[in-house]
């Protein structure tokens, strides 16, 4: 039996994989964490192409840097998201300096706002990637198919008390965009914040 804290095998055999030099490992982590890397990204920025920068350097650092990940720390899903969001505002504030300076202004306040709305978006956006199937269905058809919760419960096929508890779940999961640590399904601090 496996210890608790034990990371994932499919984490270590990637990291050992990446390590070894296989193209073939970063062709596969490629595939299963792409979207994952460049909707954050995406969400951070919000420019198509600078989230193609920023997933291709994700991709770059991953295959330059295996032994920067740590299976011991968490998933390996996490870092990669914590190393996308890490680049993404990097990349932002990069922008905003050159597109302040360009302007005339130095306002730090203004570019540290657009940080931390970025960041709060990205970390929603990877809350709502991992939340459990049920529990994103539950939300989608309430907040974006405009349903109540006896709709969603009939929907869903489910009971209106479990319906509710879906919701209600849900959203707390979600109102942990906000926290300044790290929030319950968010990536975890590897490298600190922003």
């Amino acid at each position: 039996m496996a210890k608790k804290d034990a990371p994932p095998r499919w984490d270590r055999k990637m990291q050992q994989r990446l390590a070894r030099g296989e193209a073939a490992a970063l062709g596969e982590l490629y595939d299963r964490f792409a979207s994952l890397v460049h909707g954050l990204a995406h969400t951070v920025l919000g420019d198509e192409r600078a989230a193609d920068h920023v997933t291709r350097d994700v991709f770059a650092h991953v295959w330059e840097h295996p032994d920067a990940y740590d299976p011991k720390q968490g998933p390996l899903r996490s870092w990669v998201a914590t190393l996308t969001h890490r680049l993404a505002v990097q990349r932002l504030r990069a922008t905003e300096t050159a597109a302040l300076a360009e302007a005339g202004q130095s306002s730090t306040e203004e570019l540290e706002r657009k940080v931390r709305h970025a960041s709060v978006a990205a970390r929603a956006d990877y809350i709502v990637q991992s939340m459990p199937v049920p529990l994103r269905a539950a939300l989608e058809l309430a907040y974006f198919q405009r349903r109540d919760y006896r709709q969603t419960a009939a929907d869903l096929g489910v009971t209106e008390d479990e319906a509710r508890r879906r919701l209600r779940l849900g959203l707390q999961l979600l109102s942990t965009a906000h926290d300044a640590g790290t929030a319950p399904g968010a990536p975890p601090g590897y490298g600190g914040a922003a």
